[in-house]
């Protein structure tokens, strides 16, 4: 039997890449133009919330953020007042980031606006939701 040619169009991965990158830029526009905020600095921002206090390290793993940019994006959200550096005292190579009381605040916002997000794309996806999440869990959790 003959093998149907190559359809990039078709290829998953490529799929989901296309997918992830329109759900992110979708998403970025409202927090960069409302905020000046990149993506980098979002998913910073993000993370930093979520740990209480994590490195750039932590980020670079949790991620995939690419340690130089992680780094850069923090030090913006510090020259911005959003974030505050600590050096570890037992290894000072490693530098922890907190929210300041102004970054907690920004973080009420970015979350109302990621919470109508999630919103608006649930109602878009509502006959499939289920599937596609059942599909996102396997593709996470295997070793492919």
């Amino acid at each position: 039997m003959p093998q149907r040619p190559f359809e990039l169009a078709e290829f998953l991965p490529y799929r989901m890449t296309v997918a992830a990158e329109r759900l992110s830029a979708g998403m970025a526009r409202r927090y960069r133009d409302e905020f000046g905020i990149s993506v980098a600095e979002w998913r910073v921002l993000v993370h930093v919330a979520d740990a209480g206090a994590v490195s750039i390290r932590d980020i670079h793993s949790r991620v995939h953020l690419e340690k130089s940019k992680a780094s850069r994006a923090a030090t913006r959200l510090e020259a911005a007042g959003y974030v505050t550096k600590t050096v570890n005292e037992t290894d000072r190579r490693l530098i922890s980031l907190t929210l300041t009381d102004q970054g907690q605040a920004l973080m009420q916002d970015l979350t109302q606006i990621a919470r109508d997000y999630q919103a608006r794309l649930d109602a878009l996806l509502a006959p499939q939701l289920d599937a596609l999440n059942a599909a996102l869990d396997t593709l996470e959790t295997q070793d492919l």
